[in-house]
């Protein structure tokens, strides 16, 4: 029995997990390995990896003000001071109590949860 491979008869209930296995997983995962067998020979202060983690925290940083004062959704809904309001007291508080990122984030997901709750927004 042929079967049929053309785009259209990718219909079947699991072609989904193969494209994203294929698409998805298999090129992240590359690079991955890559960095795990060649970490142990790069140099961290060497200018190409400060170039590198400079581009990534950058690119975090633009994510987290596109977020902030760009929002789509439900956080669209909070006023611009509390969605500002919570990316400085989490930043505040990474910087007070001991640079801990997971801390920083449980304290601006308090603010930006917690005063439209109190004020009757959400």
């Amino acid at each position: 029995m042929a079967s049929d491979l053309s785009y259209t008869a990718l219909s079947a209930p699991w072609w989904p997990f193969v494209f994203i296995l294929v698409a998805g997983w298999l090129p992240t995962d590359v690079w991955r390995w890559l960095g795990v067998l060649s970490s142990g020979r790069i140099d961290e202060t060497s200018p190409f990896i400060v170039a590198a983690r400079a581009i990534a925290t950058g690119l975090v940083a633009a994510v987290i003000a596109r977020l902030v004062l760009y929002p789509g959704g439900s956080l669209a809904g909070i006023p611009d001071w509390i969605r500002i309001a919570a990316l400085a007291g989490g930043f505040l508080a990474y910087l007070w109590l001991g640079r801990q990122t997971l801390i920083a984030i449980v304290v601006a997901e308090i603010i930006l949860l917690g005063v439209p709750w109190m004020l009757g927004i959400l």
